[in-house]
C-alpha cells in the first residue's frame, strides 16, 4: 500500500436478535465472525428489541445466550421500536439503523447468515449503497386488468419523486421482474446509517399507511422492507451490487432456515457450521433449540434432508424445497 493510500473502511456490522430462534442464528453468525474476523467484534451491534407498546410479550435475549454474545465482545443495544414492532418484525432492520454511529460505514445482516469470509475483506464501496440480489420475483403480484409490473414500480418512484429510469435492466422486458430494481433484504450497506434509515422509515412507513390503489391487492406482509429497499438504494445514489462481490457467495450464506442449508448449500459451508458450532460454551447453548439439536449435534442434517435433494439440478425452486422439508418432517424452525 502506498503511503498516500487509505486502508479500506472498517464498517460497523449490525444484527437483530430476540428471544427465540433469532437469539440462535445471532450466535451463530457471532461465531462465524469470531473464527474469521475477530478483529470486527468490537464493531458488531446487535440490536435487541425491548418490551413496550409495540411489543405486547418480552422479546430481549434469555440471560445465557446475552451473556455469551457479550463475551465474544460484541454490542448490545436497546432497540424501542416507534413504528412497527411484534406486528410486523421485519420492521426492526428499519429501526436499528438508527442505533449504528452516524457517518460510519455500516453492513447489516439478517441474523440467519453463516459468514464464510471477513466482511472487511470484500472491498465494498459502501459510498454507493447495494442490498443483496440473491431474489426470486416474488413481489408484486401482476393484475390483471388494474396494474401492470411496470406502473406498480413507476407509481411507486414517482410518488418519492425518483426517476425509475435509470433503475431499469435493459436485458428484461418490463414484463418480467429483473426488468426493476428488486432487493433481498437480508443484506444491505451504506456510507450512513442515520440518513439510510431514516429514508428507509419514511418510505416503509409511507407506504404501509397508505398503500394506494396502485398496491391495494397487493400484500405488504412480508414484503414491505423488500418494496421499500430499492427506493431507498436508488434514493441514496446507490444500485445493484458489482458482480465481483462476494456476499451471497464465498463469503457469505444467507440460509434463512437450518433445514434449508442442510437441502442445498455446498459442503463448505456445513463444514464451517459444523466447526464452529462445536465450541463447549456455544453447543451448551445451541443444544436448547431443537434445529441446531437434532441437524448439527445429532446429525440429522447429513442423514436425513442431504439425500433428499439434488442440489445441483438448476430447476430445483426454494418454494419446492419448502414443500418436502415439511412432508418429510423436517422444517424445524
Amino acid at each position: 500500500m502506498s503511503p498516500a493510500a487509505k486502508p479500506p473502511p472498517r464498517p460497523n456490522l449490525l444484527i437483530v436478535a430476540q428471544n427465540g430462534r433469532l437469539q440462535y442464528e445471532a450466535l451463530i453468525f457471532t461465531a462465524s465472525l469470531a473464527a474469521l474476523a475477530p478483529h470486527l467484534l468490537p464493531h458488531l451491534y446487535i440490536a435487541e428489541p425491548q418490551p413496550g407498546p409495540l411489543w405486547p410479550q418480552d422479546p430481549r435475549l434469555s440471560p445465557p445466550v446475552r451473556d455469551r454474545l457479550l463475551e465474544f465482545g460484541a454490542q448490545i443495544l436497546p432497540l424501542h421500536s416507534r413504528h412497527f414492532g411484534a406486528d410486523y418484525p421485519y420492521g426492526n432492520k428499519i429501526e436499528a439503523l438508527r442505533l449504528l454511529p452516524r457517518g460510519e460505514a455500516f453492513l447489516f445482516f439478517d441474523s440467519d447468515t453463516l459468514l464464510l469470509q471477513p466482511p472487511d475483506s470484500l472491498g465494498i464501496d459502501f459510498t454507493r449503497p447495494s442490498a443483496s440480489i440473491k431474489v426470486e420475483g416474488t413481489w408484486p403480484e401482476p393484475q390483471p386488468y388494474v396494474a401492470s409490473l411496470q406502473a406498480i414500480w413507476e407509481g411507486l418512484y414517482t410518488r418519492f419523486g425518483l426517476k425509475i429510469g435509470p433503475t431499469l435492466n435493459p436485458r428484461f422486458p418490463p414484463d418480467y421482474w429483473q426488468h426493476y430494481l428488486y432487493f433481498n433484504a437480508g443484506w444491505f450497506y451504506g456510507p450512513c446509517p442515520a440518513r439510510f434509515g431514516e429514508i428507509f422509515t419514511r418510505i416503509a412507513t409511507e407506504i404501509e399507511a397508505d398503500p394506494g390503489p396502485m398496491l391495494a391487492a397487493q400484500s405488504l406482509d412480508p414484503w414491505l422492507d423488500q418494496v421499500a429497499l430499492p427506493l431507498v438504494i436508488h434514493a441514496l445514489g446507490g444500485t445493484r451490487p458489482p458482480a465481483s462481490l462476494a456476499l451471497d457467495g464465498p463469503a457469505s450464506c444467507h440460509y434463512r432456515a437450518l433445514p434449508l442449508l442442510y437441502a442445498r448449500e455446498e459442503d463448505e459451508v456445513l463444514i464451517r457450521l459444523e466447526e464452529i458450532t462445536q465450541d463447549p460454551a456455544l453447543r451448551r447453548l445451541l443444544r436448547d433449540w431443537e434445529p441446531a439439536k437434532k441437524l448439527i449435534y445429532q446429525g440429522k442434517g447429513r442423514q436425513k434432508i442431504r439425500p433428499l435433494f439434488d442440489r445441483h439440478d438448476p430447476g430445483l425452486r426454494e418454494n419446492q424445497i419448502r414443500k418436502t422439508l415439511r412432508n418429510t418432517g423436517w422444517w424445524l424452525r
